[in-house]
């Protein structure tokens, strides 16, 4: 699966279309993959065999059920990692996700309060970091998961001076 170099089409006519977006690592999709196959798979051969014993074999074909739910959902965290994108503005930040429900999030860099990189032992077994960004909204849910270690900091640090230099009226 390819990525499109422009984004979402309908966020980029809503924005002006003057930014270049930028997708997340592959990795992300690698590591919800591995989860999803690591809890559903065992969990349909457990219940095959706990059905076919106590119940007989007409009643282990419920252990496609969980299997059928891996083939969605795996073909569902495609679709959704495809979905996360962000570019970064003169004076803002913009972040756009989502398959069925789309959501653009715009974080003026003026807002910006507090930048952090976080990266969990699977994460980083991946190869992977998040951004997240905290402003005076308590509401704010702006985050980039799916980020190289070097572009997220990047990132943090970009966003970090830009963020000083706006609240500061420069």
């Amino acid at each position: 699966m390819s990525l499109p170099a422009e984004g979402p089409p309908d966020t980029a006519e809503r924005t002006g279309g003057d930014e270049s977006w930028r997708g997340v690592e592959r990795g992300l999709l690698r590591m919800r993959r591995t989860v999803l196959a690591a809890v559903l798979l065992p969990l349909a051969a457990v219940l095959g065999l706990l059905l076919y014993v106590l119940a007989g074999p007409g009643w282990a074909a419920g252990a496609l059920v969980p299997a059928a739910a891996t083939a969605w959902g795996w073909r569902a965290l495609a679709r959704n990692w495809a979905s996360w994108r962000y570019a970064e503005r003169a004076d803002e930040l913009l972040i756009s996700r989502g398959v069925i429900w789309r959501e653009l999030t715009v974080v003026p860099y003026g807002r910006m309060q507090l930048v952090e990189v976080t990266s969990g032992p699977l994460e980083r077994h991946f190869g992977l970091a998040r951004l997240q960004l905290h402003t005076a909204a308590a509401t704010t849910d702006a985050h980039i998961p799916g980020l190289t270690p070097k572009e997220a900091e990047r990132l943090r640090e970009r966003l970090t001076e830009l963020g000083e230099a706006r609240s500061a009226g420069l």
